[in-house]
């Protein structure tokens, strides 16, 4: 295994571990019932968590993209035995490992299904949606496009799925609640 290979697969375990515990962190506070009182729904929540776990993935992965084009940072493409594999393969498997997962209950809610386990489904599968329309042009075309014009519909399919999503409608209580807490916050600071 190559060090950029094994730097990639440290960065696909690290980072979702590092991300996962600071937000965990964040909602153990006044933040956390913040996001309780709004995000109550364990179908809401789960949505609300895709959404960000799309957009979050999908922004990462074409900065990513765009650094490694550019030859910027440590990053490479990923190949095996010579032969480029596109990030849309990781996306594919990630939705294939979900819907397994949602076919034998695992985060749905039923049979107690862990709240954390749907919690992990809903993040993967943002991440995989994420990752497979990021390459929707690729699979349109049969070609490799992401680069030119034709790269276009990529960006049009993540803009409708993530529409379909929607942060600002199944999120929209819980961030109209932490705009009135930042605003109060900035109003008692002024005060003080």
């Amino acid at each position: 295994m190559s060090l950029h290979s094994a730097l990639f697969w440290s960065l696909v375990v690290i980072v979702p571990f590092v991300g996962w515990t600071v937000v965990s962190a964040a909602l153990s506070g006044h933040l956390g019932s913040l996001y309780h009182q709004h995000v109550q729904e364990t179908r809401r929540e789960r949505l609300f968590i895709a959404s960000v776990s799309f957009f979050v993935v999908f922004a990462g992965v074409r900065s990513l993209t765009h650094a490694i084009r550019a030859q910027r940072g440590p990053f490479h493409n990923v190949s095996l035995g010579g032969r480029h594999i596109h990030h849309l393969v990781w996306g594919i498997l990630m939705l294939l490992i979900v819907g397994y997962g949602w076919l034998l209950e695992i985060g749905t809610g039923e049979r107690s299904s862990s709240v954390w386990m749907g919690r992990l489904m809903s993040l993967l599968y943002g991440a995989g949606a994420a990752l497979t329309l990021d390459e929707f042009a690729l699979w349109l075309n049969l070609a490799d496009v992401y680069w030119l014009p034709q790269g276009r519909a990529s960006i049009d399919a993540v803009i409708l799925f993530g529409g379909l999503l929607s942060i600002g409608l199944w999120g929209k209580p819980f961030f109209h609640a932490l705009t009135r807490e930042a605003i109060q916050l900035l109003r008692s600071r002024k005060q003080r």
